[in-house]
């Protein structure tokens, strides 16, 4: 009997020895971005937008390519409100019978026209519909979708006057729907132009179809006098509004009469979207007016730094993404202990690729950006549903088992037992007066928490006799002394003179 005693002995102590050398293990965690987690963690978006992934999560997609205002914006409805505003600011709604809706081109919304009347706009002194003179060179575009596309059907309408030879001249700018093209009609604007009684027809080649998206954009050039209508980016008619009808002549210039007020869609059943005026747009730019629904160059967002936890190694990204042909989308990371020093280039960003392993990522913060690119056309959007960061910590090491605290004249000496983990580089004591509280500095051996190293005794002297103190200790990681394991268990002591 007592010879099988000792065999357990001896057994519980080779088995405490065995535990002693196992080192502790980096355990592996992963953070998840996107899915039901959301993005709240995405901190840079540049033309990204949210829109509906897998189950009905938000996904981070291209956002679509909307007008944005320049300093040469004259109006510009982008109908994302709920109200229909011009948001160049140089136009007030005088009336408005559209209602937003959510199939849109670009952006989130719409405007709505059932046959009723459409927007009737107020130009400001600043205007270009508001303030009598030359016009410049000028660009109108927007998005039409119709239900239909009769004859009369009206987009736009603008009707003045202006007095020539003290004599009132009728002046009107027209777009309207004729045998399923739409129709521009300019009369008496550009001044001298005396043929066909001032009016000026210019119309596209291509057949407008019903509930199809198009965009339309038509442009006067004052230098050349060219004016010429766009559908889709592709050229549909042109005229040079000059003294020979060509290039060579003499420019009859655009110009506008007593301010009135500008009718958008006033006779109109369908959808319109990012109706924009612009200033000083010139022909040999209208290549650049093709309006493809996204960027060419693509869009990007980037997440915050993410705090993880000291020594943390990124391992590998699974990502749950969309990509049809011809889109991509491409990944990057980095990281570091402090991102308070972190630019656009520094750290640098490393590409990665989806599930593969991840090398030389380490740090206590961890950063995703992400490059989203369409299709060649401009029309087909990459996704991402979810990201999920898989990353390895340094365990921290357990506290010590087992603490005393020995009382004496002004001192306390502590004892503990090693940590059981071979991980472990030293120890930090926590001392203080209230139960929990390790606030005090009075020590010698300085403030708490004080790092006494890969020891298991020390004497803390200074005291001040009559006072409690309450002490715990910690492990920290021969990696990082950074990574600090729990508290051990409370011990106290009151030191006194004897």
């Amino acid at each position: 009997m007592h010879n099988i005693k000792n065999v357990s002995i001896i057994s519980i102590f080779c088995l405490l020895s065995n535990i002693v050398l196992f080192p502790a293990y980096s355990e592996e965690r992963v953070i998840t971005l996107g899915g039901k987690s959301g993005w709240n963690d995405v901190a840079v978006t540049d033309r990204i937008t949210s829109g509906n992934g897998k189950y009905g999560y938000p996904c981070m997609q291209l956002d679509t390519n909307s007008r944005a205002i320049s300093e040469d914006t004259d109006l510009l409805l982008d109908f994302e409100g709920d109200m229909p505003v011009d948001r160049a600011g140089n136009y007030d709604v005088v009336s408005n019978n559209s209602i937003s809706s959510r199939k849109s081109k670009m952006g989130k919304g719409s405007g709505l026209i059932r046959g009723n009347g459409g927007i009737r706009l107020h130009g400001k002194s600043n205007s270009l519909f508001g303030t009598p003179g030359q016009t410049g060179s000028f660009l109108i575009e927007f998005w039409l979708n119709p239900y239909i596309a009769e004859n009369g059907e009206t987009v736009f309408s603008w009707r003045s006057s202006r007095t020539v030879q003290d004599s009132p001249l009728y002046q009107m700018i027209n777009a309207s729907f004729y045998r399923n093209h739409l129709e521009w009609m300019f009369t008496n604007v550009f001044n001298g132009y005396s043929e066909n009684g001032g009016v000026i027809t210019i119309a596209s080649y291509s057949t407008i179809i019903p509930d199809v998206w198009t965009h339309h954009a038509i442009t006067f050039d004052q230098d050349t006098g060219l004016l010429e209508y766009r559908i889709n980016g592709k050229l549909e008619a042109l005229k040079y509004i000059t003294s020979t009808g060509s290039e060579r002549g003499s420019v009859y210039q655009a110009i506008l009469g007593v301010a009135a007020d500008m009718d958008i869609s006033p006779a109109y059943t369908g959808l319109i979207d990012d109706f924009r005026i612009q200033r000083g747009c010139r022909t040999d730019t209208a290549e650049e007016m093709r309006y493809d629904t996204f960027h060419r160059n693509g869009g990007r967002f980037e997440t915050k730094p993410i705090m993880v936890s000291q020594e943390a190694q990124l391992t590998k990204i699974d990502a749950v993404l969309s990509e049809p042909e011809e889109t991509s989308v491409v990944m990057y990371v980095r990281s570091g202990d402090n991102y308070f020093l972190w630019n656009d280039t520094f750290p640098e960003w490393i590409p990665v690729t989806n599930h593969a392993q991840i090398k030389n990522q380490k740090g206590l913060y961890f950063q995703v950006a992400v490059d989203l690119f369409p299709d060649g056309s401009g029309s087909v959007s990459p996704a991402v549903m979810q990201i999920d960061l898989h990353f390895k910590e340094e365990e921290a090491p357990l506290p010590p088992f087992k603490v005393f605290a020995d009382a004496g004249d002004g001192e306390v000496t502590l004892t503990w037992s090693y940590s059981l983990d071979n991980s472990t580089g030293g120890y930090y004591i926590y001392y203080g007066d209230r139960p929990g509280e390790y606030l005090c500095r009075e020590a010698v051996e300085g403030e708490s928490p004080v790092d006494v190293g890969n020891v298991n005794k020390i004497k803390f002297t200074g005291l001040t006799n009559g006072k409690i103190y309450y002490f715990a200790i910690a492990a920290y990681s021969k990696v990082n002394n950074k990574i600090m394991g729990v508290l051990s268990e409370e011990v106290y002591a009151r030191p006194l003179k004897k």
